[in-house]
């Protein structure tokens, strides 16, 4: 059987060839199953024995809420979805004034062991399907509300899925289906220096986010095991040719951890590093782990961080906190819920 939601339009259109139909059928199936359709007797406007030889060699997949989770403070909401092999991976639904944004994951788990990071605990299980990321878009579009914003920073490494990621911004960016603008999706890499290049001759116009979080070969390599493949330098050398062929600006995320990369030495080399680049700098006070124990850096400490960064020319937002009260941050509400799955 066949799951026509994992399919771009091209390839749907292809599919209605294949089978002896016209491929105007693949755009009335599209527009259907982004309307949140998965029965093909509910899509009217196609004839009743197109239906049944749907029926006989296809389907549309869909993903379970597993459990919802929302924040009292800000109304963020934190979603657990059940995968058909009973695997479980999380979403985030984020109330912004610029409208409603969706933090997926890519993966089930994160092979990429980031040592501030609760996705990685474990390990990776498997890549996501394309289909099971539009899912987790669909259902927050249904549940939350209008989703304007996507962001692939949830649980997993984007460019360790790279096909099915690109696959699945070709079907969301469809006006078609969910027809949501490229500049208004965002993948966040840890650094896969060879995906970074690959993904500039793409030339999608998608926003693409660093995690960068140390400014030295030494300490990013302790925090972020990617370092000692891809190490700094060859990283912004990625960097450099993303933004000349694109003309885009990157954004590099830094984790402020306590007593660990949060003083005025690391804000300097910091600076240093990124001067003269096309980019802004996401500075986000690191969320408690249980099993890892890091703590984030003192207000006065972030405040410090951005100033050093903002007098050397580099555009700088602090992160706002969201949703701390429901486990939001990657990977820590799946980790309590399968312990109590196991039990």
């Amino acid at each position: 059987m066949i799951d026509l939601k994992n399919m771009t339009i091209d390839e749907l259109e292809k599919f209605f060839l294949d089978i002896g139909e016209t491929k105007y059928r693949a755009k009335q199936v599209f527009r259907w199953i982004y309307r949140g359709i998965t029965n093909f007797d509910d899509m009217t406007d196609i004839k009743k024995d197109l239906r049944q030889k749907l029926k006989n060699m296809a389907f549309i997949s869909n993903l379970q809420i597993a459990k919802k989770v929302v924040s009292s403070e800000d109304g963020t909401a934190k979603y657990l979805f059940l995968l058909d092999d009973e695997n479980i991976v999380e979403g985030v639904a984020i109330k912004y004034s610029f409208g409603n944004t969706s933090c997926i994951s890519t993966q089930v788990g994160c092979n990429m062991r980031c040592s501030f990071c609760a996705s990685g605990i474990g390990g990776k299980v498997r890549n996501l399907k394309a289909s099971e990321m539009v899912d987790e878009v669909l259902i927050m579009n249904k549940d939350y509300g209008k989703i304007s914003n996507i962001v692939l920073m949830g649980s997993g490494e984007p460019f360790d899925n790279y096909d099915e990621v690109m696959k699945f911004i070709k079907i969301v960016n469809n006006p078609f289906g969910m027809g949501i603008g490229v500049r208004h999706i965002t993948i966040s890499t840890c650094g896969i220096v060879p995906k970074i290049y690959k993904f500039a001759d793409e030339g999608l116009g998608v926003n693409l986010s660093i995690s960068l979080h140390a400014p030295t070969d030494d300490l990013r390599s302790q925090l972020m095991p990617i370092n000692k493949v891809y190490p700094i330098k060859d990283l912004i050398d990625a960097c450099r040719y993303y933004i000349d062929k694109t003309h885009r600006r990157i954004t590099f995320e830094y984790s402020l951890i306590k007593s660990v990369n949060d003083s005025y030495d690391m804000s300097l080399k910091l600076s240093n590093l990124l001067k003269g680049l096309l980019c802004h700098v996401n500075l986000i006070p690191v969320n408690y782990v249980s099993e890892i124990g890091y703590e984030k850096a003192d207000n006065e400490k972030i405040m410090a961080f951005k100033n050093v960064l903002e007098r050397s020319g580099i555009t700088c937002t602090v992160r706002r906190e969201l949703g701390s009260d429901i486990d939001a941050a990657c990977g820590q509400l799946r980790r309590k819920y399968l312990a109590g799955r196991v039990k």
